[in-house]
C-alpha cells in the first residue's frame, strides 16, 4: 500500500489551535496599543492646552488670578487651573498652570510652570 504525503487532521487541528492562541496574544497588543494611543494624544493635547494659557498669562492676554474652568469647544473635556506662588528669587513670581481631564481620581493631569516678573500681571 503506497502512503500519501501530506498532513493528518490532527496535526492541522494542533496547527490551527497555535495560530488561534497566537491570534489572541496579537489582538490584546493591538488594544493596548490603540490605548496608549488614545492616552498619548489626550496627554498631547492637554500640554498644549496649557501652553496656550500660560503664553496668554505671560502676555498679559488673561489674568493670572482668573478662576479655573472647562476650555470651549472642541476642548470641553479639559480643565485649567492657575496656581500663583512666590519665587525664590525677590520680584519674580512662579505661575503653574494644571490641564486636567477625566476622573480626578485617576489623577490625569499636566502641570506646566513658568517664572515671571513681579510686574507683569
Amino acid at each position: 500500500m503506497k502512503r500519501c504525503g501530506g498532513f493528518t487532521l490532527l496535526e492541522v487541528m494542533i496547527a490551527l489551535a497555535i495560530v488561534a492562541i497566537a491570534l489572541v496574544g496579537l489582538l490584546g497588543l493591538v488594544q493596548r496599543s490603540i490605548l496608549a494611543q488614545e492616552e498619548s494624544g489626550r496627554i498631547t493635547r492637554a500640554t498644549l492646552l496649557a501652553q496656550e494659557k500660560l503664553a496668554r498669562i505671560e502676555a498679559g492676554i488673561d489674568p493670572a488670578e482668573a478662576e479655573g474652568e472647562s476650555f470651549p469647544p472642541p476642548d470641553e473635556l479639559y480643565r485649567w487651573r492657575v496656581e500663583l506662588a512666590p519665587a525664590p528669587v525677590p520680584g519674580v513670581r512662579q505661575i503653574d498652570v494644571l490641564v486636567a481631564w477625566g476622573d480626578a481620581d485617576r489623577n490625569q493631569q499636566v502641570r506646566l510652570t513658568s517664572f515671571v516678573p513681579e510686574a507683569n500681571r
